[in-house]
């Protein structure tokens, strides 16, 4: 077995988002005391908690948010104080490439990558913005859209918190078909306003983000730095644009946090976020909210559950279960309470793709002109998931088919890293209002993975 890249998964990777990535080293692990739920899917009953009551108030709501993000932003401040912070170094060469990059920017070359990139070939076509372009999800909605004909440019910062060379090839995969991704920050204000002046966007498809669930116990900064002060960068330049491009973000289904209702739906309660990254993507969307009620942003977030296939994250579990399964190293599968097995709503890059441009086309137009509000905004949330949860074991047993070699277990308790034991995804809103329709089930999904794995890293097939 040889792979285009020297670098390997170590055996005990997370069960999902791991922060042990292909390339660095400071994204090692800390394991921490268990600390279990005690729920399996499709059997868990709604627990009353009297503290909280039983009836919610936007206002309480909005005031847990609130406070959530203010300790994420302190605690992001804490962690950017230190001279050799990798996050404040972030900022530090964005602020810094301000005088000197925009000369490239403004060059007739870069320019002419952009309006080529962005020309519409269809009837009606949009000119989308996506960020995180050169992300799993990104790299496949920015070429189906270009694919049926729309303008599309892509934004990403390249960043390592797995395998650059992987972001590489999703970028060599756009370029083919005519996508022009720039590299560039989400916070970079100045790379923004350059670019909306340049190019009258119709949409932004916003799905850069610092993912990872377990990564946040190790740099909470960069979740910040991402998903809440990128996003508001973001909102900020569209808000002031004129004609406002209609927003389109991810958010995620971690939101859904400690909730034991199943399935999830999009009116249950999302205030009781289990870990850092859910508490970012929940203050996400109180920021969109107010967006839209002040400026008049037309607004759709989608919470993804947990998305798989070709060109996916090497963080996630079905990815470094098959690295290790092919390496004959064990994989460590978790447990929850009783050893009941973990369960996730696993659904296929195709069908999410389906979501995400139904949604750019269901979108109403802005409201706002110049930043000025001219009348309420469409302002909508949705589930896109498979709604079919399946357990680990049964996943690691469809893959020990697949690719006809038996995996090395290792079953143990799930430590208290932020994680959930079970994801459902309740998708009726979305199938009646964007016509989605989950049609891949995890079993042929997994078949194009690992289709896809064998070619892409070379894998010699006995």
């Amino acid at each position: 077995m040889k792979s285009k890249n020297s670098n390997s998964l170590p055996a005990d990777m997370y069960l999902f988002d791991s922060p042990k990535t292909l390339q660095n080293p400071l994204l090692q692990h800390r394991e921490n005391a268990s600390h279990l739920h005690p729920s399996t899917p499709g059997k868990a009953k709604m627990e009353r908690n009297n503290h909280f009551g039983d009836v919610q108030s936007r206002s309480y709501n909005f005031f847990f948010v609130l406070c959530v993000s203010l300790f994420i932003l302190m605690a992001g401040a804490y962690m950017l104080r230190g001279e050799n912070s990798s996050v404040e170094k972030k900022f530090r060469d964005v602020r810094e490439t301000e005088n000197a990059i925009p000369e490239m920017w403004r060059s007739q070359a870069w320019q002419k990558s952009v309006r080529q990139s962005c020309h519409v070939k269809r009837d009606d076509g949009f000119v989308v913005l996506v960020t995180g372009a050169a992300g799993f999800v990104g790299s496949h909605v920015a070429k189906a859209l270009k694919k049926r004909g729309d303008g599309v440019v892509g934004l990403d910062n390249f960043n390592n918190y797995y395998d650059p060379s992987l972001k590489r090839a999703r970028q060599s995969l756009l370029d083919k078909a005519g996508v022009f991704v720039i590299e560039g920050d989400i916070n970079d204000a100045i790379l923004l306003k350059e670019l909306f002046d340049m190019i009258p966007f119709t949409h932004v498809m916003h799905l850069a983000a610092q993912a990872g669930v377990r990564y946040a116990l190790e740099n909470p900064g960069s979740y910040v730095h991402s998903n809440i002060a990128g996003l508001v960068t973001l909102l900020e330049q569209c808000r002031k644009a004129n004609p406002q491009p209609a927003f389109v973000w991810a958010s995620s289904s971690s939101v859904y946090g400690l909730n034991t209702k199943v399935p999830f739906a999009e009116s249950d309660r999302t205030d009781q976020p289990a870990s850092l990254y859910a508490a970012t993507k929940k203050a996400g969307e109180e920021f969109v909210h107010t967006y839209n009620h002040i400026y008049g942003l037309s607004i759709t977030g989608l919470r993804f559950f947990t998305v798989y296939g070709p060109y996916g994250r090497p963080d996630m579990a079905y990815f470094s279960f098959t690295q290790n399964i092919l390496a004959g190293k064990p994989i460590t599968i978790y447990q929850g309470a009783g050893k009941a097995d973990l369960a996730r709503d696993f659904t296929f890059i195709d069908d999410i793709v389906k979501g995400c441009v139904a949604s750019l086309d269901t979108a109403e137009k802005s409201t706002g002109t110049g930043g000025k509000k001219r009348g309420p905004a469409q302002l909508r949330t949705f589930n896109l998931g498979n709604t079919s949860p399946v357990t680990v074991p049964t996943l690691v047993s469809i893959l020990e088919k697949h690719l006809k070699v038996k995996a090395k277990k290792n079953f143990v308790k799930m430590p208290r890293n932020g994680d959930v034991p079970f994801t459902h995804a309740n998708v009726t809103l979305a199938r009646n209002e964007l016509g989605y329709n989950p049609t891949t089930d995890l079993t042929s999904g997994l078949k194009k993975f690992v289709k896809w794995y064998q070619t892409y890293y070379e894998v010699a097939t006995s």
